[in-house]
């Protein structure tokens, strides 16, 4: 089977091993499994993104915001953390993503932004 195995097109032995790997789900019935499996990654999903960010602006920014006037450092920061918040009550487990919450989602998110990028363009101007 080894050489068999191996000289099987890529796409094709992809295609085996998940269909394996769906007929064991399907025979020992693991689906509630699969539900607790996927909530949990969706969760370290979420925290990896975090200090992804948390590390970026750790190395790169924090010293540049640093020379930045109060009111700017306050409405840069808000605006980060209403993101982060409208993130987590996005993706929170069991909330409804249609609709309204989506259309809220995406106010919400395109609001912060637009203030972050207003701070940060008005800290970069130089007088001009």
């Amino acid at each position: 089977m080894g050489r068999w195995w191996s000289e099987l097109n890529g796409t094709v032995r992809g295609f085996l091993v998940i269909l394996a790997i769906a007929a064991i789900v399907f025979v020992l019935n693991l689906e509630g499994t699969l539900l607790s499996l996927s909530l949990l990654l969706q969760i370290v999903f979420f925290l990896a993104i975090a200090v992804v960010l948390y590390m970026l602006w750790r190395d790169r920014m924090r010293h540049e915001i640093d020379t930045w006037s109060d009111r700017s450092r306050w409405v840069f920061y808000g605006s980060a953390l209403l993101i982060v918040l409208d993130f987590a009550a996005y993706f929170w487990p069991g909330r409804s993503t249609v609709g309204l919450d989506a259309f809220a989602f995406i106010v919400v998110l395109i609001g912060a932004g637009y203030a972050m990028w207003r701070v940060w363009r008005a800290e970069h101007t130089y007088g001009y």
